[in-house]
């Protein structure tokens, strides 16, 4: 018999800014310690002034993590040192494992219209911190989209979809991307008094968060734009509100080891952060390769 997660506690998005200045929505990570392991930060920017977006995010580094943007609306490109470029649009991801050093920027291709989507911070076991670095650019229309019977949609990032008797995978699966942490990333719509139910096994941690119409997990509310850290079980179910409901489904393995972050940087002592700082201000990350 399953059991059904509840809603352990709610984190509302705060404004902040980011890059050059970009305007946004922190829920995750908005405090120190803050953290859902493995996932460290979810940043929503979402505006149809282009004041708030068009300065970007220039060149800066990271290491120690992965960072994940996904596009709703709007066009981004990104760059980094090892001469990756990648275009961001709507449906888009950008899957970027900074591991032992990269510095990249992701930059507005627009002066005008709406900007929104979703930047994730995925951290890594002390064991694959100092990897070398990848990227990859994941276009929409790699990104399934899959309608169920109920009239819910879903869009598979990463993980599994088990849903209708069928399975499908993400662009970012066990099968293509067998990452330590077994990431579970959804895109869900429900239509308005429509529940969407999926396996969850309890050895993941996870969180939903709510960007369009509200929705309740287990019965108890979760706002709209705020995260819901969903408590243990193996099973979650998301109900919408009367106005229906779009969120985000993360769940992923937890790493169980110490978080030291200093900005960009994410280890596990406070001396492997000294030593990342003084790797970028030696020029090291830009000889990495």
């Amino acid at each position: 018999m399953s059991t059904v997660r509840t809603l352990r506690h709610v984190i509302p998005s705060i404004a902040t800014a980011d890059g050059a200045g970009v305007k946004l929505r922190r829920s995750i990570g908005s405090q120190r310690g803050l953290y859902v392991d493995p996932f460290l930060m979810l940043d929503e920017f979402y505006s149809d002034n282009p004041d708030d977006y068009i300065a970007g995010f220039p060149p800066h580094p990271h290491r120690g993590f992965e960072t994940v943007t996904y596009m709703l609306d709007g066009h981004m490109q990104h760059q980094d040192h090892l001469g990756n470029t990648g275009d961001l649009g709507p449906g888009s991801v950008q899957w970027m494992t900074a591991a032992r050093g990269i510095i990249h920027s992701e930059m507005p291709q627009q002066t005008e219209g709406r900007m929104r989507g979703f930047q994730l911070w995925l951290n890594l076991p002390s064991t694959e911190k100092m990897k070398p670095a990848s990227y990859r650019d994941i276009p929409a229309s790699e990104v399934p989209a899959v309608p169920l019977a109920s009239g819910a949609e879903v869009r598979v990032i990463a993980g599994t979809l088990q849903a209708d008797g069928r399975s499908v995978d993400g662009p970012i699966s066990p099968a293509s991307a067998p990452l330590t942490t077994a990431p579970l990333y959804f895109d869900v719509r429900l239509p308005a008094g429509v529940s969407f139910t999926h396996a969850l096994p309890p050895q993941l941690g996870g969180f939903a968060y709510v960007y369009e119409g509200e929705a309740t997990i287990a019965g108890k509310p979760l706002p709209n734009r705020a995260a819901g850290v969903l408590d243990g079980g193996d099973e979650v179910r998301i109900d919408a509100g009367p106005n229906g409901a779009r969120f985000l489904l993360l769940a992923a393995r937890p790493i169980s080891e110490p978080v030291v972050q200093y900005g960009p940087f994410v280890m596990n002592t406070r001396e492997e952060i000294e030593q990342a700082i003084q790797d970028y201000q030696s020029g090291a990350f830009a000889r990495a390769a």
